[in-house]
């Protein structure tokens, strides 16, 4: 067994993890016989716990290269350690740390550096004041295997064609791929997320402006962390993406919820509740949670906002690919950059996690161009540079219209099941909720009518809809102040449409009871 492979099968073909070469050493020059130096340092590790019942130690002869031993040195303290029962099996053909223990080893004293006893009473450790803040904040709807989660659906992704484009890239690898790679992210990559934002989102932009991220939550993090001081004010959406919040709290920025209505974020509202904000958090293009675009004249007054504070305005572009009803509208961030006079005032944040699958963890950040040299500077402070494993392949499969295709083809499968939603919920959910179509997104709003709205909050509708396996959210643990509706989100993308009308039967079996 080689360090190369930690896990092989075992007897009766039960996977089993091979111990690591622990940190043993042998003294030539010492009174103990070799063998009896390894006897004594296996013992102890078994004693200890740092090797575990069933494990598998290594074999005899990568032991012994590992030490500069003989291997008969090894084969002898082998064998002591299986007389004795510390181990079992047999030399050549795996050798295991015993799964029943002697009973003398049952009643050894512990040394003094060992663990301590579970039952002795742990010492609190207080969070800081933010790290509280941090760890209150609530997500919904991460269930993936329950009906109305707010996933996309993995399932459908062309993993055939992902899995030969990584095999073609790392079957050999190019030598740049091996070492510390870009900050700003893999060069390719970046030019491709140019040319399909260019072409699809409106924006105005280089690569040079582009950067990669360990999915759309870093980007965020980021931005709040090189763009604001402890206690500056932020507008954030009211309800708003409570991810958003997380960013922004771990920054230790001030969080002033403004409202949302039909038009997108009250620029006027926010205006006089905090005028002096450093930066406003929006999703112009389909609002989260309530699925609001931003009219354009809202728009052009949140730029003008942003110009005479001197203020940020950071553009979350979170699932701008799924629009079912005309063209996708054009980002926040072209308008800026092809206004007479602008200066730049948008941050663009996406993601790759809700248009390919979650796993992936990347996305992106666009930022002004007189901003670019300075945040890749800063990035290099904090993790040095994303990691090169998928960002070559996810290039290719852009490059290669792969990517297109899969947004073609999935834009027409949501559509299709949200109708499917639409109409099962008029079926089953009629006098419970309210349910309309959406021309975006993954998820539709359902309120609660005014007479399960008298029966039970949404908190509640959520907690017995979970207890007959569906997973909804309650939009008020959405909002930060006081909830002005009382509404369930219902996330289709992930459930095949032949599933589509039993969870909405379960769901309204949940509300009736």
């Amino acid at each position: 067994m080689t360090r190369e492979e930690p896990i092989e099968r075992g007897r009766r073909g039960v996977r089993r993890q091979t111990a690591p070469l622990i940190s043993l050493a042998l003294d030539e020059h010492s009174g103990p016989p070799l063998y009896r130096q390894l006897y004594g340092q296996v013992r102890d590790a078994v004693l200890t716990g740092r090797l575990a019942p069933g494990m598998r130690l290594p074999s005899s002869r990568a032991l012994a290269d590992e030490l500069g031993c003989s291997r008969n040195t090894v084969v002898n303290a082998f064998e002591q350690l299986l007389s004795e029962g510390y181990l079992e099996g047999q030399v050549g053909s795996g050798t295991y740390v015993s799964s029943v223990l002697p009973d003398e080893l049952l009643s050894a004293s512990p040394p003094d550096d060992a663990v301590a006893p579970v039952t002795a009473r742990p010492k609190v450790r207080d969070l800081s004041r933010r790290g509280r803040d941090l760890a209150a904040l609530t997500r919904h709807g991460r269930e993936p295997d329950q009906p109305f989660a707010r996933m996309p659906d993995v399932s459908e992704f062309p993993f055939d064609v992902w899995g030969r484009i990584l095999g073609r890239i790392w079957r050999r690898p190019p030598r740049e791929l091996l070492g510390y790679g870009t900050t700003a992210g893999y060069a390719p990559l970046r030019e491709a997320i140019v040319q399909y934002l260019r072409a699809v989102r409106g924006l105005v932009c280089t690569a040079e402006q582009v950067l990669i991220t360990s999915g759309g939550q870093q980007a965020l993090d980021l931005v709040a962390r090189l763009l604001l001081d402890a206690g500056d004010a932020v507008w954030i959406e009211e309800p708003g993406y409570p991810g958003m919040r997380g960013a922004l709290t771990a920054a230790g920025a001030k969080l002033c919820p403004v409202p949302v209505d039909k038009e997108g974020i009250s620029v006027a509202v926010g205006r006089r509740l905090t005028p002096g904000a450093r930066l406003a958090a929006v999703a112009p293009s389909h609002q989260y949670p309530l699925g609001i675009t931003m009219s354009l004249a809202r728009r052009l007054e949140l730029l003008e906002w942003a110009r005479e504070a001197d203020a940020w305005i950071l553009e979350d572009d979170y699932d701008s690919e799924y629009r079912y009803a005309g063209r996708p509208l054009a980002a926040l961030q072209g308008l800026d950059a092809s206004r007479h006079g602008a200066d730049g005032r948008v941050i663009y944040v996406g993601t790759f996690s809700k248009v390919l699958f979650p796993s992936l963890r990347l996305g992106y950040l666009v930022v002004p161009p007189d901003l670019a040299a300075a945040v890749t500077r800063a990035r290099r402070s904090l993790d040095d540079h994303p990691s090169l494993m998928a960002q070559p392949a996810l290039a290719a499969f852009i490059e290669e219209g792969h990517f297109a295709a899969h947004v073609r083809r999935m834009r027409r499968l949501y559509s299709e099941r949200q109708q499917a939603l639409i109409a099962a919920a008029h079926s089953h959910l009629s006098g419970l909720l309210e349910v309309a179509p959406d021309e975006a997104g993954l998820h539709l709003v359902a309120g609660l009518t005014p007479a399960l709205a008298r029966r039970m909050s949404d908190v509640e509708a959520a907690r017995r809809a979970a207890a007959h396996g569906v997973t909804v959210s309650p939009l008020s643990s959405f909002y930060i102040g006081k909830p002005k509706t009382q509404a369930l989100m219902l996330g289709y993308a992930a459930v095949p449409e032949a599933e589509i009308e039993p969870a909405v039967r379960r769901l309204a079996s949940a509300l009736e009871a």
